[in-house]
């Protein structure tokens, strides 16, 4: 299977970087044991419409995170929310 880059963007990013290290660790090595290695698993599902397969909700590491998928030829899927609490 393809593996996906992870990036963060707007508040994502922020409620990432006010995560405690020690948690910040588990959910990164999570995000890459899951959505980066399979996006479209791991209990995910489409966040508004079945239509649109790419925009994605999945729990990881206890965040909820709300994400969409780009590709090929670049595979990228980019978290915009997180809830983390």
């Amino acid at each position: 299977m393809s593996r996906y880059r992870v990036r963060y963007a707007g508040e994502a990013e922020i409620t990432r970087a006010r995560m405690s290290p020690a948690f910040r660790a588990r959910f990164e090595a999570a995000m890459a044991t899951t959505l980066a290695r399979d996006p479209y698993g791991h209990g995910s599902s489409p966040s508004d419409s079945p239509k649109e397969k790419n925009r994605r909700l999945a729990t990881v590491a206890g965040a909820i995170v709300r994400y969409y998928v780009a590709g090929p030829p670049v595979l990228v899927a980019t978290a915009v929310k997180s809830i983390h609490g």
